[in-house]
């Protein structure tokens, strides 16, 4: 009888071990549809979103994870900071990362997160990643021509450090166009005035990196346990949408649980 326990402890150790490697080290794309009346009929927007990497080297050199970003076929890639960890002292990996990138979609946005800042060199990879054509939105804002319609793209530097500066970011925005606005940290929806935000893309979270049935997020960072902002959609009131992707890598503990690392494609029509 003991034996037996024994066994079957064993194995479901086994089990969760491997469950956990391949949440951690197999990445799928997330698909999220939108409308809005912004969008011109018959027209869409296709925006893939990269989060909270954190410098992280996936199996066979990144093959699968270039491969979903190519076959998503989006018209943009933001990367809502965390592109490296607060550990990160060598770029040369990111900025080869970013090589690749670049050469499937040069349509790339990028703004800091935390852990970019906590490196103390935060300004040097932005110029690094400037160089390579990456558009950098701390604190601004572009416009995004697709065919037959513009949006507005909109960034702040990190929130969750206070690096922020909402107002400056959308700073002569046309309010009539969709605007997206990427912001590391979800933090920043409590203390400013969203409202005319179309869709906020945040990262930050990991989603909690364990999470469990119908509970969810255990913890998430600035939130405690049992954060309410954990991963997924949230309806910020108005026509203002809240998108938390759970990200790519890991941070504190090399561990995901009933979340799988992920990108995000979001495709918004009328």
């Amino acid at each position: 009888m003991i034996k037996k326990v024994a066994i079957s402890v064993l194995l479901l150790l086994a089990l969760t071990i491997g469950y956990i490697f391949f949440d951690v080290n197999y990445t799928k794309i997330n698909y999220l549809n939108l409308e809005s009346d912004k969008i011109p009929k018959g027209e869409s927007l296709k925006i893939l979103q990269v989060s909270d990497m954190h410098n992280k080297k996936f199996p066979n050199a990144n093959k699968k994870l270039f491969k979903l970003i190519r076959q998503s076929e989006a018209d943009l890639i933001v990367i809502t900071g965390d592109f490296i960890d607060g550990k990160t002292k060598d770029f040369t990996y990111i900025y080869s990362f970013v090589d690749k990138l670049v050469k499937i979609n040069p349509q790339i946005y990028f703004v800091s997160g935390n852990h970019e800042w906590r490196t103390g060199r935060n300004t040097e990879l932005v110029e690094g990643l400037k160089g390579k054509g990456v558009k950098v939105l701390n604190n601004r804002s572009e416009v995004f021509k697709k065919e037959n319609f513009i949006v507005n793209i909109c960034g702040v530097d990190d929130s969750y450090t206070r690096h922020d500066n909402f107002e400056e970011a959308i700073k002569g925005v046309n309010n009539d166009l969709y605007t997206v606005l990427l912001s590391h940290s979800p933090d920043l929806i409590s203390r400013e005035n969203t409202s005319f935000v179309d869709l906020i893309l945040s990262g930050h979270t990991h989603g909690g990196q364990i999470r469990l049935p119908i509970i969810g997020a255990l913890v998430a960072p600035g939130q405690g346990f049992f954060p309410k902002y954990d991963k997924g959609v949230f309806d910020l009131g108005s026509e203002t949408k809240l998108y938390l992707d759970s990200g790519l890598g890991t941070s504190t503990i090399p561990i995901r649980f009933w979340n799988r690392s992920q990108i995000s494609l979001i495709t918004i029509s009328r």
